[in-house]
C-alpha cells in the first residue's frame, strides 16, 4: 500500500503542497483534480522522487522516503505515463515497450492486451495519438511498477478518443493490479474513472472520497463548484428537509449546517417549464448541449440557478419560466453566507 503522510513541497519560500496525507489500496485508482497551479503535477514528481520534499513521508513496501532520507527515483519502481507520450522516436513500438527489459514475455502480454500487435514494427511518427498513449502505457506496465503515476495522459487527444481510451487505461491498470494516481483537468473523467477522487485547492487536499460522495456531498463550496455546475439557494433546514422558494428537498448538512442555510442545487435537481402567472424566474442565457440544454435562470428571489432540461424544452433569453426542485435524494446543505 502506498502511504503518504503530511507531505509538503516548497519552491523557494512558496509552499506548493501543504500537509498532504493519503493512502492507496492494492489496485486503487485515485484521480487528482484541481485548478491550474494547485500542486497536482508537483505531487506526482515528489512521489516519483524527481523533486525534493520539504516535510512528511512517502512509504511503499520496502522503501520509505522523507525530507532527510531520500530514495532515488530508480529505486522506487514507479511507472509514469505522460501527456506527451515520451516515446523514443527512433525505436519501433516493440522496441519502446521492451526497452531495458530482460524478459520480453510481459511486453508481449501488454502489446496484445492493448491491441498493439499489428503495430509492433511501426515507429512513433506513424502512430495516432491514441496508439502512442497505448504504447506508453504498455511500456510502463511491462516493467512491473509497484505503482503508476499518470500526468494528464489524455489531454492531447480528441474528445471522442478520450472517452474510449480512458476505459482502456483503467482496465489495463486493474488487470495489472497496481495502485495509480491519475492527474486530470477533466472533471467528467475524474468522476467516471476513479475509485476515489481527490480535490486540491492551493496545495491542500480539500476532499478525498468516492466520486459520488464528492459530487453529492462536497466537503466545501469550492469542491461543489469545481466538480460541476453548482447553484446555491437560501432555505431553512428543519428535521432533515430544506424549504426554499423553489420547493423543498431532503438535506445533508455540511460542517453542522442548521437553521438558515444555503442548499446546493445541480442542474439536474431542478425542472423548468414555460409558465405565466405562476412563473418564478427569467431566463438569462441558454447553451445547447446536444441531447440537453443548460439554462441560467434569475429567480424572482434573486438567485442565479442553472438547470438542465431536454433539448426539446426550449426557452429564449428573457422568457418567464417556472422552476421547481424535483430531486428526491438528499442535497448538500451549507451554512448561510451573509450577503
Amino acid at each position: 500500500m502506498l502511504s503518504v503522510q503530511n507531505l509538503s513541497v516548497d519552491y523557494g519560500t512558496t509552499r506548493v503542497v501543504d500537509d498532504l496525507s493519503l493512502a492507496l489500496g492494492a489496485d486503487e485508482i485515485l484521480m487528482l483534480v484541481g485548478p491550474t497551479g494547485c500542486g497536482k503535477t508537483t505531487i506526482l514528481q515528489a512521489l516519483a522522487g524527481l523533486i525534493p520534499i520539504s516535510g512528511g513521508s512517502i512509504e511503499l513496501g520496502a522503501w520509505h522516503a522523507s525530507a532527510t532520507a531520500t530514495v532515488a527515483p530508480e529505486k522506487r519502481n514507479v511507472g509514469m505515463v505522460f501527456q506527451d507520450f515520451a516515446l523514443f522516436p527512433h525505436l519501433t513500438v516493440q522496441q519502446n515497450v521492451n526497452f531495458r527489459l530482460k524478459d520480453s514475455h510481459l511486453a508481449d502480454h501488454w502489446l496484445e492486451l492493448l491491441g498493439l500487435n499489428a503495430l509492433r514494427n511501426a515507429k512513433p511518427a506513424n502512430l495516432s495519438g491514441g496508439q502512442k498513449q497505448r504504447v506508453a502505457l504498455a511500456r510502463t506496465l511491462a516493467h512491473e511498477p509497484v505503482f503508476v503515476l499518470l500526468d494528464e495522459p489524455l489531454s492531447n487527444l480528441d474528445a471522442a478518443l478520450k472517452d474510449s481510451l480512458r476505459w482502456e487505461i483503467r482496465n489495463a491498470l486493474k488487470e495489472a493490479g497496481v495502485p495509480a494516481i491519475w492527474v486530470t483537468h477533466d472533471q467528467e473523467e475524474a468522476l467516471s474513472v476513479g475509485d476515489r477522487v481527490g480535490i486540491l485547492n492551493r496545495g491542500k487536499l480539500e476532499q478525498i472520497a468516492p466520486p459520488e460522495t464528492c459530487f453529492c456531498e462536497p466537503a466545501s463550496r469550492f469542491v461543489a463548484r469545481f466538480l460541476g455546475e453548482a447553484s446555491f439557494i437560501p432555505g431553512r433546514l428543519e428535521q432533515g428537509y430544506v424549504t426554499t422558494d423553489l420547493g423543498s428537498a431532503p438535506g445533508t448538512p455540511v460542517d453542522g449546517a442548521t437553521g438558515e442555510v444555503d442548499l446546493l442545487l445541480r442542474p439536474d435537481d431542478v425542472s423548468m417549464h414555460s409558465s405565466g402567472s405562476d412563473s418564478n424566474g427569467t431566463v438569462r442565457w441558454s447553451r445547447y448541449e446536444g441531447g440537453t440544454c443548460l439554462y441560467s435562470v434569475d429567480t424572482d428571489a434573486g438567485c442565479d440557478i442553472k438547470v438542465r432540461v431536454s433539448h426539446e424544452n426550449r426557452a429564449a433569453a428573457g422568457e418567464r419560466v417556472k422552476l421547481a426542485i424535483t430531486t428526491t435524494h438528499p442535497l448538500a446543505v451549507f451554512n448561510r453566507v451573509p450577503t
